[in-house]
């Protein structure tokens, strides 16, 4: 079973569109949820939420957060709820785009549930200003060199692990931006795959470049000393 979990605050307006796109893409093809969890929303996100999932989308599951506890932990709220042995992560947003959510599946073929991994969405042709994009080409080549996480793009909200991979990463607030990296230092793979990249369509965004600035230099930090202090045990003996 497929869990797609999506963390949402403050993102009425893109509900609806994002959740018939997800039905849309996925179909019958596999079993699946989505999980949508309102992180502390002061608009109508949880109301129509449950108005969908009671009248339209038997697959839409909701968690709500008391108050707002951000990004990262309303991802392993979701992931902790999930029923599926895959998770899809994306942004409440509507920039990433369902559609290609098979092609992470696809990619995700090549591996056995047991295995460690990370498919990695890549937003090769990104639809921000020029200024964004350079913003993110500098800290995306300063943290792919620090951390050496085999991703051009680990900000891509777009990512297929198994639940079982995400639980046993270490957890600290902003881990959603590492996860390739993390997922690495557990002697996991990771694999890329260029996805789709769309405007927003309502609202606006819930962060600044300085709040992901400061937070991003002070983690990838974290996330290096953790790397460095990774031991990867092989059993190559079992007394039964």
């Amino acid at each position: 079973m497929l869990s797609v979990v999506i963390p949402a605050k403050n993102e009425q307006d893109n509900i609806e569109p994002l959740v018939s796109e997800i039905v849309a893409a996925l179909g019958s093809d596999c079993p699946f949820e989505v999980i949508y969890v309102d992180d502390g929303s002061t608009d109508n996100t949880y109301h129509v939420l449950r108005s969908l999932a009671l009248s339209r989308f038997p697959q839409l599951r909701v968690l709500k957060h008391a108050c707002s506890v951000g990004q990262s932990t309303a991802v392993h709220t979701g992931v902790y709820h999930a029923k599926g042995e895959l998770i899809v992560t994306l942004d409440a947003d509507g920039q990433n785009d369902p559609a290609d959510i098979p092609a992470l599946l696809d990619a995700a073929k090549s591996f056995s549930s047991s295995q460690c991994f990370c498919i990695a969405g890549y937003r090769k042709k990104r639809k921000d200003t020029a200024w964004k994009r350079f913003q993110s080409r500098i800290a995306n080549g300063i943290r792919s060199r620090f951390l050496n996480d085999d991703t051009p793009d680990s900000g891509c909200g777009i990512k297929l692990f198994p639940r079982e991979t995400f639980l046993k990463l270490p957890y600290f607030d902003h881990m959603h931006r590492f996860i390739p990296a993390l997922v690495k230092r557990q002697g996991g793979e990771i694999r890329v795959v260029p996805v789709n990249h769309r405007d927003r369509r309502h609202g606006t965004s819930n962060y600044t470049m300085l709040s992901r600035l400061w937070v991003g230099i002070v983690d990838m930090f974290g996330v290096l000393w953790l790397q460095r202090r990774a031991k990867i045990a092989q059993v190559v003996f079992e007394d039964e």
